[in-house]
């Protein structure tokens, strides 16, 4: 089955940056699913920050709007995370996943650690 493998967190400072990567294990046609990065912070629930459709129309939660920018590369079956301006609630560990799987068990992988620094 299918998990997505996340890549590019790390440590930061407040007002910093990182770009965020991820892949698909397995074998998908991946340009064929719209696609979501999610996050959890520590104590609560996993929550959509940015989507993109299969025509490129993206969208993203109020608390990451113009700071986030989120792209995907259909040629290597890759979506970004371009964050910027970074908070100290932006803490958090990162994943991505097709859109619609908030409520699903089905291809999450292990996620990135981002953690901003005040």
């Amino acid at each position: 089955q299918v998990q997505f493998v996340e890549s590019g967190g790390g440590l930061v400072q407040s007002g910093g940056s990182l770009t965020l990567s991820c892949v698909p294990s397995g074998d998908m046609i991946f340009q064929m699913y719209n696609m979501a990065w999610y996050r959890q912070a520590p104590g609560k629930q996993r929550e959509v920050v940015a989507s993109i459709s299969t025509d490129g129309t993206t969208s993203y939660s109020d608390s990451v709007k113009g700071r986030f920018t989120i792209s995907r590369t259909n040629a290597n079956s890759t979506v970004q995370l371009q964050m910027k301006n970074l908070e100290s609630a932006d803490t958090a560990i990162y994943y991505c996943n097709i859109v619609g799987q908030l409520k699903s068990t089905k291809y999450w992988g292990q996620g990135t650690q981002v953690a901003v620094s005040s």
